[in-house]
């Protein structure tokens, strides 16, 4: 007869939308498990701006605000690990095609109305084509997709732009981005994920949990939903010394970048992969460029 350890790892999705995924992943223990959740928050490559030029900032916030602001817009990355190169890999000197996407916003306001400068004023534009005659060619820019690098969401219709600042009359801003591709573990602007957790052992039969409670434990602390999935304990039942958790209940939430079901398929072969490998600051409102690294925003 099979144990445990002997059977294949078996998922079972659940929902899938747009923006999320439930799935139940059986026949794998707990540190598998969690692997595949720091996996998918920390190592899953996507595009985010990294630098800003801000040639003009005459609202009331400061450059290294709105740095920071524009950094964690999510831009739209499917098919990043094939559709741009890691800076350190690239030849180029100062950026190119292949390595950086450009990304500009030029807003300012005319009236007394309050406006709102958002995701959906950045406009990606191509990358000047000096110094490319020494770049290697690639087949990065013929792998990307219609909308890549764009804000997420600014070519959905319904879908509400994030908002980089609010503007009075007669202040302005402009600014040129360069963003690149990375990861979460570098920082937290890379992560496709806004929330990824799973769920084990929702009667708490293997006691990892200790509950504070007033009169009845069972009655504050209700079981969620996951425990429509098993089998609820008795009274009599001993206790399994032994027992080890098998079955876990994930639920992956994206911020756009990539699509749920993209997260997921990276996240597994990005871990077989690992396991089988064992501004300078001026003034506001100065004529010329100030840059800032959108990490230290």
């Amino acid at each position: 007869m099979q144990s445990h350890d002997d059977l294949e790892p078996t998922v079972r999705i659940r929902e899938l939308k747009k923006d999320r995924v439930n799935f139940v992943l059986g026949n794998v223990d707990l540190a598998f498990a969690n692997s595949l959740r720091r996996v998918m928050m920390a190592d899953i490559p996507t595009v985010a701006i990294d630098m800003v030029e801000i040639e003009i900032n005459t609202t009331v916030l400061p450059d290294e605000f709105i740095a920071h602001r524009l950094g964690m817009v999510p831009l739209m990355s499917s098919n990043c690990d094939e559709a741009i190169r890691n800076t350190r890999d690239c030849t180029c000197l100062a950026g190119c095609s292949f390595c950086s996407i450009l990304l500009v916003l030029n807003v300012g306001c005319h009236d007394d109305t309050t406006m709102e400068v958002t995701s959906a004023h950045l406009d990606v534009i191509p990358y000047p084509e000096e110094g490319l005659e020494t770049q290697d060619s690639g087949e990065e820019l013929s792998k990307r997709g219609e909308y890549f690098g764009h804000p997420v969401g600014k070519n959905e219709p319904g879908v509400a732009p994030i908002l980089i600042c609010k503007i009075r009359k007669g202040q302005e801003l402009k600014v040129k981005c360069v963003a690149k591709k990375g990861i979460a573990k570098e920082h937290a602007k890379w992560s496709p994920c806004s929330a990824v957790s799973f769920e084990y052992d929702p009667y708490n039969k293997l006691r990892h949990t200790k509950y504070w409670f007033e009169t009845d434990e069972r009655g504050e602390w209700p079981t969620s939903d996951n425990g429509k999935e098993e089998e609820p304990p008795r009274d009599d039942e001993p206790f399994d010394f032994n027992a080890k958790p098998n079955k876990f209940y994930f639920e992956v939430e994206t911020d756009g970048s990539l699509g749920p079901q993209e997260v997921v398929m990276k996240d597994f072969s990005n871990f077989i992969t690992t396991a089988g490998s064992s501004r300078t600051t001026d003034k506001i409102g100065q004529p010329h460029p100030r840059t800032q690294n959108t990490t230290r925003g």
